[in-house]
């Protein structure tokens, strides 16, 4: 088992450097990066938007109850605005990202790969990696990065109609503590973990669908499996992001 699942783990990151490698490769497949661009951002634009929303709210709800306990209801917009930009919007897309899109190219590759067209490519002399994965790969992460400012920006606004709205906050003293206390690297990593989140979502959809045991319920496991690890491998890694830019990253003023 332990064997199996670093093998595995060894065959994923290999996909990853080749992937990295391919990039730079011509020709490049603009149109197929396009089309999965387009794609990825049709079906995550609306429900990401949807969903930051009661994220924003909620946040909001719960910083406003804290700080009005701790008598500090001046730093409400500050503390969630930033919660939402740091941590609620990147994750926000990536799971949408992995959910929906990867989904989608897992099930796409899957589908090619047991019906030999891989193969049938690699035979052709034409790389599977560079003409298929390169671009869906590129599309998730493009969409990931552009869906995050959308993301960031409903959920800042639904926390502030909330707080102003539900908890009797002022416009003024929400965006003055927000103006105090967040800086442009919050949004820099914000934009970093977006990305980082899209490879990884890409890369793991992609390995499952290059993969697949069993024929088309093979395929089927393949999809569940790409989503269950890529949600793992996502909040690990939002983890170690976040550490290291707290550690690096003075806060404002600090």
């Amino acid at each position: 088992m332990i064997t199996n699942g670093l093998r595995h783990t060894g065959r994923l990151f290999a996909l990853a450097a080749e992937v990295g490698r391919s990039i730079f490769r011509r020709p490049f497949q603009f149109r197929e990066f396009v089309e999965q661009f387009w794609f990825i951002a049709s079906i995550t634009i609306l429900p990401a938007a949807l969903v930051s929303i009661p994220f924003g709210a909620v946040i909001a709800l719960q910083v406003g109850s804290l700080t009005q306990q701790l008598g500090a209801q001046s730093f409400t917009g500050g503390a969630s605005v930033l919660a939402v930009i740091q941590q609620a919007s990147p994750l926000i897309v990536a799971l949408l990202i992995a959910g929906a899109g990867g989904s989608a190219i897992c099930a796409d590759l899957g589908s090619r790969t047991i019906r030999e067209e891989l193969d049938a490519m690699e035979v052709m002399g034409v790389s599977p990696v560079q003409r298929l994965v390169v671009p869906r790969v590129l599309a998730t992460m493009g969409v990931a990065v552009l869906l995050n400012g959308l993301v960031s920006v409903v959920g800042t606004l639904g926390g502030y109609f909330f707080n102003v709205i539900l908890q009797g906050g002022t416009p003024g003293a929400y965006l003055s503590s927000f103006s105090a206390l967040a800086q442009l690297p919050d949004l820099y990593i914000s934009e970093f973990k977006a990305l980082v989140f899209g490879f990884i979502a890409g890369i793991v959809a992609a390995y499952r669908g290059l993969n697949p045991r069993g024929g088309p319920k093979g395929v089927g496991d393949a999809v569940n499996q790409s989503v269950v690890i890529t949600f793992m491998l996502l909040f690990f890694v939002n983890m170690v992001l976040t550490a290291v830019y707290l550690n690096i990253v003075p806060p404002k003023g600090g």
